[in-house]
């Protein structure tokens, strides 16, 4: 029985392409697609990137002024709660912030902080009221889940989106603050 080198080279790679591209299809049209158009139509997503793996779909997100992003999350998680299945929902914000806006939020990051760490996610949203009466044209929401507090800033023509977590990081920052 003498093998055929060319042949098994054609059916490995033959089944390489079906294996893969099988993957890639399945990944493009089954998943990718119909998260793309369930994020694009909330309003104020200008534009979204995926990044899907097994445990996590990660989103970067590029939201126009004054999106409410705990609405999003609500939004996906109901009406995308087939497409994640069992994976994590990992988000990363484009910031579009202004030095006005990074100042004011310096502001309120002490009590912020403060209000994360001892659990008393209610003093957020005090902190954020006072400093909207500080600033007339600040606009300043949380927002909540169970998994992140969801804060938006918006000045004038710009919003700063911060994403704290619940649970408490190791090294005990926030990375997009």
């Amino acid at each position: 029985m003498k093998l055929r080198i060319g042949q098994t080279v054609a059916i490995a790679a033959v089944s390489a392409v079906l294996l893969f591209g099988g993957w890639f299809a399945y990944r493009q049209w089954a998943i990718e697609a119909p998260f793309q158009k369930l994020v694009k139509q909330y309003e104020g997503v200008n534009h979204v990137q995926f990044n899907i793996t097994p445990k996590e779909v990660g989103l970067k997100l590029d939201l126009a002024v004054g999106t409410d992003m705990g609405g999003l999350v609500r939004h996906i998680e109901k009406d995308g709660k087939k497409l994640l299945g069992n994976r994590n929902l990992k988000l990363e914000v484009t910031d579009h912030s202004t030095p006005d806006l990074d100042k004011i939020w310096s502001e309120a990051l002490f009590s912020v902080a403060q209000a994360m760490e001892n659990k008393q996610y209610t003093e957020i949203q005090h902190t954020l009221d006072q400093l909207a009466q500080q600033h007339d044209a600040l606009q300043a929401t949380a927002d909540m889940d169970n998994e992140n507090v969801y804060v938006t800033l918006t000045y004038g023509t710009a919003s700063k989106y911060v994403i704290l977590p619940r649970i408490p990081q190791k090294m005990g920052v926030w990375p997009n603050a």
